[in-house]
């Protein structure tokens, strides 16, 4: 008890500024006190501004308030220092197992109050002192206590590695920058510090943004629940009402549409639910990440913050939050339009409108509405580029591998993941949900593919060409002509002809159609299909010189 009054004591007679017991001590108007060469010190340094602050509660003075010496504190510190009080410090200031111990101290060592990054060394406030009052000292960098200062010494010439190597990517010291490095683009390791700040706050601006777009997609899923919810609600009340009008051979199946109904809700508030719980999940682990890189962006050693920041400055994939869409009160009304035809058919009704009810229910949360106008298909478009390394070797890429065009001479090595004898190449991101993009083609001709991702690369057989096989689906266009093809089936196609070619694709309700664009929007062919995997958009040009392009709609 008495070791932790004398601490008391200590701190409460210690100057805030130097962090030692106060010498000459003077109270300034605020009532504050401090070491007098301590506040003059300060007040110097803000001479320029003429305004005159407390380093602890920021109070503002002017004039410069004049400072007399405080007898009663002298006093009373004096007596503290006969005492005896400050000789032992308490049990936890020295350096325990998880602490950075003061370099100086001889036997047990205290803990190091800071690291200077010039003498690579750490202190504790009673070795720190020399820094404060030596001009020697005025230029060292001071930092939080870090046992990592060895790492900031070039193994090879022992010097301070004060010098980053853009090129290899590396901290060297100057030594190296003359030598191994001559040839390399090397900056200051402070300079590159700044770099990669900016990139860090451009990094934080782009997680804050997904989580604002995050949390209004976890809205937006809120909003969607509770409308579907209603919906099959009132969809439930009513058809009940209906089968009540109706005699014993109806209640049956009012019973069977009530399952039917609960059971599309169950599923899709199901969905909804995980999709949320997963937005959720990437918000926490966004919110995590920005505390990481801002923790990361007040760090004082730079050699620490270039040797963490690659690792933190990386992002996980987005969540695909394409199928949010709200349709309040209107996803099962159209149940209780078709259970309404029975109470006049009776019998006849339920025998021919049976699977009418069925797929109503079935249909009304999957199959919403196809888009008419291009306008509304716009709504609905999204980035897609070309993946490099699926790109068959005479393909060359361009316009940020936005477009394909077929050249005579060879334009890339092999790699696994390429088409070997198809003049194809698949998109880099994956589609579902409801997604439209265009392809403009100039030549003779281009086939226009969804794939899925395990399609075969190697080899000339079917297995590999879009269309030729049940992995892919191909509009091929011609100058003249359309056709369809899959799994080896051609499809004559009519339709004007056009240069531009939109697909859209609503994975969930299976549709997939081609459209020719001009200055209206005509349906060339439409699929009905069950999407087992993510589908990937593709591209085969006919000819050598032939283009396709990947339209920027945005």
């Amino acid at each position: 008890m008495a070791q932790k009054g004398d601490q008391l004591d200590q701190e409460t007679f210690s100057c805030s500024i130097c962090l030692d017991l106060l010498k000459d001590p003077v109270a300034i108007p605020c009532g504050h006190s401090y070491c007098m060469s301590c506040i003059k010190k300060h007040w110097n340094e803000e001479d320029k501004r003429k305004i005159y602050s407390c380093p602890q509660c920021r109070q503002t003075f002017a004039p410069r308030p004049v400072l007399v010496k405080n007898t009663m504190l002298t006093a009373l510190v004096e007596q503290l220092k006969k005492t005896g009080l400050q000789a032992a410090p308490a049990d936890h200031c020295y350096a325990g197992p998880e602490d950075v111990a003061c370099d100086v101290c001889t036997g047990r060592k205290l803990k190091a109050l800071k690291s200077c990054l010039v003498c690579l060394a750490s202190y504790c406030e009673e070795h720190l002192q020399p820094h404060f009052e030596s001009a020697t000292f005025k230029k060292h960098k001071l930092v939080d206590p870090s046992e990592k200062l060895q790492e900031n010494i070039c193994s090879r010439h022992n010097e301070v590695m004060k010098m980053f190597c853009c090129t290899d990517q590396q901290s060297i010291c100057y030594l190296c920058s003359v030598e191994e490095h001559k040839s390399h683009d090397t900056v200051s390791a402070a300079a590159e510090r700044t770099e990669r700040q900016r990139e860090l706050e451009v990094s934080r601006q782009n997680i804050q943004q997904r989580i604002q777009d995050r949390e209004k997609d976890v809205k937006l899923l809120q909003q969607k629940m509770k409308a579907v919810n209603r919906s099959a609600d009132k969809a439930v009340k009513g058809s009940e009402k209906i089968f009540t009008e109706l005699i014993c051979l109806i209640r049956k199946r009012s019973s069977d549409v009530k399952q039917q109904i609960r059971s599309q809700q169950e599923t899709e508030v199901s969905r909804v639910k995980e999709l949320q719980e997963k937005l959720e999940q990437e918000i926490t682990e966004l919110k995590r990440k920005d505390a990481e890189l801002k923790q990361l962006s007040h760090t004082e050693d730079h050699n620490q913050f270039l040797h963490n920041y690659p690792s933190l400055s990386q992002l996980s994939a987005s969540t695909d939050s394409s199928s949010i869409n709200i349709r309040p009160l209107s996803y099962f009304e159209d149940v209780t339009a078709a259970v309404s035809e029975l109470r006049v058919k009776l019998q006849d009704v339920l025998r021919e409108k049976w699977t009418n009810i069925s797929l109503t229910v079935t249909e009304a949360l999957l199959s919403e509405a196809e888009p008419k106008t291009r306008a509304e298909f716009l709504k609905y478009s999204c980035e897609i580029t070309l993946d490099p390394n699926t790109a068959y070797t005479y393909l060359l890429l361009s316009e940020g591998n936005r477009k394909a065009t077929y050249m005579s001479q060879q334009q890339s090595s092999r790699h696994p993941d390429r088409f070997t004898n198809w003049s194809q190449v698949l998109s880099r991101e994956s589609l579902t949900g409801r997604c439209y993009w265009e392809v403009e083609w100039r030549g003779g001709g281009v086939r226009v593919a969804v794939a899925y991702k395990n399609i075969s690369r190697a080899g000339n057989s079917n297995e590999c060409g879009f269309g030729f096989n049940d992995k892919s689906w191909m509009l091929d266009c011609n100058t003249n002509s359309y056709k369809f093809w899959f799994n080896n089936i051609r499809t004559p196609v009519s339709g004007p002809g056009s240069s531009r070619v939109g697909v859209y694709l609503d994975h969930r309700a299976g549709i997939l159609s081609f459209y020719s664009v001009s200055e209206t929007m005509t349906l060339l062919h439409r699929v009905q299909k069950t999407f087992t995997q993510p589908l990937y958009a593709g591209l085969r040009p006919y000819y050598y010189g032939v283009t396709a392009e990947l339209c920027k709609l945005k």
